[in-house]
């Protein structure tokens, strides 16, 4: 990925940062938007991924909507330029002041995530002579297939309705006529590579949508959430995902009645591989059954790992050409600067040997890495280069 014009440019920064191929980013919109237009989706960006303010504009610009988890992201999505009748508000735990937000930017839908707050909505919505368009977040008990942590449609995790709810939403629907009841949401989970996890779901989406169309309500969305995942090994082999495969599924076991709209939220499969976090050697510690590279960045930079042990491609950029060609490696843990055992980015990671000051890259970490920096340790707010600012 890296030429040696960008390496020596990035020998010149002060590290640690995150660097953003935004030409990438735009390859890989293009891609998606042209797989999804083939079959009439529609496309929302989860900003929870990434809201770096370039990042943004760049998918502001390609069309997509905004699938949003915060009133404060919904206020990013509309001063970033964001249609208003393309954002999305999702979270299970919405406050009122952010369904006011909301509300008071008639965006296009909340995904609703419980009962209790179908009635606030409800509620708050009538107080303030608005009508919010809802759609109802189904939990449909399938598997992701993918880590704990990032799980979200199985009975027991926190996230949407269960079905013996669903009688108890209509009521409430009935109940206001603030209420505007436009469509199903469902989200299993994130990082999800086998795509049968996807056939399982449309099976799940079938199922309900004749639910509630035998019982009159006709829908106009069937939001399929997001959760496509991406190749963390060898990201340079796959710096674009499978966009046609994926959309493919839902065309085809997706049972869609007459005009229904189907719409994705994606979120790491757009922005993960356009981002590295460029790091640079500080000590290199030598035991006698362990070595270890100590980064100055860390899990503040890059929370992933030590969050859910998570894997990156570590890569040297500074290598030994001669070394290197030789195929001499040296394993190493490749560690942070933070006063935490956590503080791990990799654990026998075999590289061309590695001396104090040379830079590391640490792949794919375009989605949850600089929107998950922290301040622990007083550290310092995290930079960011983009390729346009590096002179080949």
């Amino acid at each position: 990925m890296f030429n040696k014009a960008t390496i020596a440019a990035f020998g010149q920064r002060e590290t640690p940062f995150f660097y953003y191929d935004l030409t990438l980013l735009q390859a890989t919109l293009d891609r998606a938007l042209a797989a999804a237009e083939n079959y009439g989706f529609h496309v929302h960006y989860a900003l929870k991924a990434n809201f770096n303010e370039r990042i943004l504009q760049c998918i502001q610009k390609a069309g997509l909507g905004a699938d949003c988890v915060s009133g404060n992201e919904v206020l990013k999505a509309v001063q970033t330029g964001f249609d208003v009748k393309k954002i999305v508000f999702a979270g299970v735990g919405k406050s009122d002041k952010e369904i006011l937000i909301g509300l008071e930017h008639d965006i296009f839908c909340f995904n609703v995530e419980s009962v209790q707050e179908l009635e606030v909505i409800g509620k708050l919505a009538k107080e303030h002579g608005k009508v919010a368009k809802i759609a109802l977040r189904i939990n449909p008990n399938v598997d992701a297939q993918t880590h704990q942590y990032i799980t979200t449609g199985l009975d027991e995790n926190k996230f949407g309705i269960k079905t013996w709810e669903l009688a108890d939403c209509l009521e409430i629907i009935k109940k206001y006529d603030s209420l505007e009841f436009i469509g199903l949401h469902f989200h299993v989970g994130s990082q999800i590579v086998d795509l049968n996890v996807f056939k399982s779901l449309c099976v799940k989406v079938n199922e309900f949508n004749n639910w509630f169309d035998e019982r009159g309500y006709r829908l106009k969305v069937l939001n399929v959430g997001g959760g496509l995942g991406v190749n963390y090994v060898d990201p340079d082999k796959e710096p674009i995902v499978d966009f046609a495969g994926y959309f493919e599924i839902f065309n085809q076991f997706l049972e869609r009645k007459g005009n229904q709209e189907v719409h994705f939220e994606l979120g790491r499969a757009l922005v993960s591989q356009c981002g590295s976090l460029v790091s640079r050697v500080l000590y290199v510690k030598r035991g006698l059954k362990k070595h270890f590279l100590v980064l100055d960045a860390g899990m503040t930079e890059l929370m992933r790992p030590a969050l859910y042990q998570a894997y990156h491609k570590i890569e040297h950029l500074s290598t030994n050409a001669v070394k290197d060609a030789e195929g001499i490696k040296v394993t190493y843990d490749v560690v942070g600067p933070i006063c935490e055992s956590t503080d791990c980015f990799g654990k026998e990671v075999e590289l061309p040997e590695v001396n104090r000051g040379d830079l590391i890259a640490i792949r794919t970490a375009g989605a949850y890495g600089e929107v998950m920096a922290s301040r622990y340790n007083l550290r310092n707010e995290i930079r960011y280069v983009y390729d346009d600012e590096i002179t080949p």
